[in-house]
């Protein structure tokens, strides 16, 4: 065996810095004698020495290169889970770039409206509509893009991402680990069962071929495992990570919005599309109005059905105040009393970590990995999807201004540690090293 082959072979046999530099040693000591030292530096004996050890001490090390690849970045979980890798990773040990597609005229880009810092490589046709001939030309491109970046690692998140993209990594003839992160599933609530059966077929295939599965919370995973999407030996829980800017004052917060101080708000933030049921929203609304509550509603958010959600709203005379999308979710936070969640499925609702975060109580339907950010009866509640039962949960919070303060202490300690960002950097980091 050669001496180029030994160092090949035990340089990637190595993974701790101790044993690489102890196998540097033994290397150099035989790659570079000391004669060989002589005839290059002279006799020199400290510039000797000082060449020696850098080499010795200084092993020369391969970055680790990342291709992340997501359909769109727009406003939404995994593109603020996404922005955090991007600009956390150690950059001395990796190399990352960031492959994405447009987002569709009714979607906020969050490249360009929090993320800007961030550069992404655009892709036609990999965004939200699905159409044959897009579809290929995205997958020919991503080809293109794997052959010349050559990733160690080629880590894709959600749905169409994860079909296109591993499937080109499997195309390109480029080994590569791959990983793909479910921010949730497609399981139900989205398709009838004849198309969500072909998800699941699909999802199965592209199991087969893929290293490690991402899901951001163990009932995610569980439902994945359940479908026989994969072996839960595949599977990594893998939660998100956030980081807050700091957060004005209460009065601080409703002055900028122009909201009055003497009212008790509450906030629903996201995307106003169907699965996230803005009119299971409004008639929880409407019951608290009947009972006279005195609570008065903030809506964060743009989405499809925004339109006539107002429409709705303004037809029943409902106490709320449409903010559209807001970059701002900080100074949302401040001004809202309680955050309401009222969707059919979810993966980790980041707004929920948010909320927490920001010291809020919650009261959410009980899907995907919810129960794994908030604790019923302790930092918020959980329910069903009763609109009743939300009102109940209110009604409690309403009037018991302590509980609320409890709650919202509660669910501060339980997020801020569980869900910081360098954790999930640091997570996403060490697995990577251990895969390469």
């Amino acid at each position: 065996m050669s001496a180029t082959t030994r160092f090949r072979n035990a340089f990637f046999l190595a993974s701790a810095p101790q044993q690489i530099s102890r196998i540097s040693e033994k290397l150099i000591k035989s790659l570079f004698p000391i004669k060989f030292l002589n005839s290059k530096l002279g006799t020199n004996q400290k510039l000797q020495e000082r060449r020696y050890n850098h080499l010795v001490t200084n092993p020369v090390t391969k970055k680790i290169k990342v291709m992340r690849i997501i359909a769109r970045m727009n406003v939404g979980g995994p593109a603020v889970q996404i922005s955090g890798l991007m600009r956390h990773f150690d950059e001395t040990k990796f190399e990352q770039i960031l492959v994405t597609g447009y987002c569709a005229e009714d979607e906020s880009d969050y490249l360009e409206t929090s993320a800007t810092d961030i550069t992404a490589t655009r892709i036609e046709g990999l965004g939200r509509s699905i159409s044959l001939f897009g579809d290929l030309k995205s997958l020919l491109q991503l080809i293109k893009l794997i052959r010349k970046f050559k990733p160690d690692v080629v880590h894709t998140h959600t749905a169409k991402a994860g079909v296109v993209g591993r499937i080109a990594s499997l195309l390109s003839g480029h080994r590569s680990v791959r990983i793909h992160t479910f921010h949730g599933h497609l399981l139900h609530g989205y398709f009838g069962k004849f198309k969500t059966q072909l998800v699941i077929v699909l999802e199965r295939s592209l199991a087969l071929f893929t290293t490690k599965i991402f899901a951001v919370g163990s009932k995610v995973r569980d439902d994945l495992v359940q479908a026989k999407i994969a072996k839960s030996s595949k599977f990594v829980v893998m939660p998100p990570g956030l980081e807050l800017r700091n957060i004005p004052t209460r009065e601080e917060a409703l002055a900028a919005l122009g909201l009055n101080q003497a009212n008790m708000y509450v906030s629903f933030i996201g995307r106003i599309t169907q699965i996230k049921r803005p009119d299971r929203f409004l008639e929880v609304v409407e019951e608290s109005k009947k009972r006279n509550l005195n609570l008065n509603f903030i809506v964060a958010g743009a989405g499809d059905l925004l339109e006539q959600t107002i429409k709705t709203a303004k037809a029943k005379d409902l106490p709320i105040t449409f903010l559209g999308w807001r970059e701002d979710i900080e100074l949302i936070l401040a001004a809202s009393d309680i955050v309401i969640l009222t969707s059919d499925n979810e993966g980790m609702p980041l707004s929920l970590i948010q909320a927490g975060m920001a010291g809020k109580p919650v009261v959410s339907t009980n899907v995907g990995s919810v129960s794994e950010i908030v604790l019923d009866g302790s930092s918020g509640f959980i329910t069903d999807f009763n609109p009743t039962h939300f009102t109940d949960a209110l009604a409690r919070l309403r009037n018991d201004p302590n509980l609320a303060k409890a709650m919202g202490q509660t669910a501060k300690e339980i997020t801020t540690s569980k869900f910081g960002v360098m954790r999930l950097v640091n997570d996403h980091q060490n697995i990577y090293q251990t895969l390469c």
